[in-house]
């Protein structure tokens, strides 16, 4: 097995892709903005989740279980995709409003992730592919830990909330306490509170099942290994094109994201008709089911299955 990741000399290829594409296609601009629509539904997503929590507040734990799977899944998921796209100032123009409305995505997760995953998301395109600045990257402690075994790797998984939770410990220099996430833990904190006194345990339960479901062994699952793990000698970013970017408000355009990271969900799929010569030649995926199970299955494919690239230090965080 693999026991260390690709190194690449250089910066990553969207920097100079990016620069390309605005050369000879400068009306891309045209693309950029916020798309406050998202707002409205993130307010629907968030209220079906909690009303589907109410009406199963008195069902039987199977119930719970095939329903958060089958269900409550795509809806969490999505609302980490809404996450993503107030991370990036594309719902509203003042970031006070983006931030807020990732509070109110956070709602339905349990966990409490809006405001550090702002930080450290934003952290993971300024020093993509830099082994201790991207919290992207697994440790290599977290990587020989999940090893080359079939078993690991579907239960790595299963329990990748977990794992994203604690990437932040890799990342140097970058502190991630500050009054923002403080608040987006006591605030969900309280929410979680309301939840169970309000509606009752099963009710919080069926979320916390619809977040781990979400983020682990799904369908969607497939989405982390589709970004950034090497199935194409060289290529270090991949996109999905599938039919679940129709619930994932197009979260596979991943390549297109990180070249134009200020276009919103909406138009990244015109971004792509724009300049399919840049886009079309690139190896992508039509299943994240099929790349997920490749990754569990494949004895060539682990954590290590990743470029990266020399450290650019950054200025120290306050």
């Amino acid at each position: 097995m693999r026991t260390d990741y690709y190194m690449v000399d250089g910066p990553n290829i969207h920097v100079t892709r990016r620069k390309e594409i605005i050369k000879k296609y400068p009306q891309v601009r045209d693309l950029y903005g916020n798309y406050p629509l998202s707002a409205l539904y993130i307010v629907l997503i968030v209220s079906a989740q909690i009303g589907v929590s109410y009406l199963l507040r008195d069902s039987a734990w199977w119930l719970i279980l095939l329903v958060a799977y089958a269900v409550g899944a795509f809806c969490n998921h999505s609302l980490y995709v809404m996450i993503h796209e107030c991370t990036h100032n594309l719902v509203f123009k003042k970031s006070i409003f983006n931030k807020l409305m990732g509070l109110v995505c956070d709602f339905p997760l349990v966990l409490p992730s809006a405001l550090g995953f702002r930080k450290y998301h934003m952290i993971h395109h300024k020093h993509l592919g830099e082994y201790h600045y991207d919290p992207d990257i697994t440790s290599y402690a977290e990587g020989r830990l999940v090893g080359n075994s079939a078993f690991m790797k579907a239960a790595w998984l299963f329990f990748f909330s977990l794992s994203q939770a604690f990437r932040p410990i890799k990342v140097k220099f970058y502190k991630p306490i500050n009054s923002w996430t403080v608040s987006n833990v006591i605030i969900q904190l309280g929410i979680n509170a309301l939840i169970y006194f309000l509606i009752g345990p099963m009710a919080l339960l069926y979320l916390a099942l619809s977040t781990l479901f979400a983020l682990g062994l799904h369908p969607l699952g497939g989405r982390w290994i589709q970004e950034h793990y090497i199935t194409e000698e060289g290529q270090e970013t991949y996109s999905y094109y599938g039919p679940l970017n129709k619930l994932t408000f197009n979260m596979g355009y991943h390549n297109e994201h990180h070249d134009f990271m200020h276009i919103p969900w909406v138009n990244l799929p015109k971004l792509k008709a724009m300049a399919p010569e840049y886009y079309d030649t690139l190896k992508s995926y039509d299943s994240w089911t099929r790349i997920m199970l490749r990754f569990i299955f494949d004895k060539n494919l682990n954590s290590f299955s990743r470029i990266i690239h020399p450290d650019k230090h950054p200025n120290l965080e306050s």
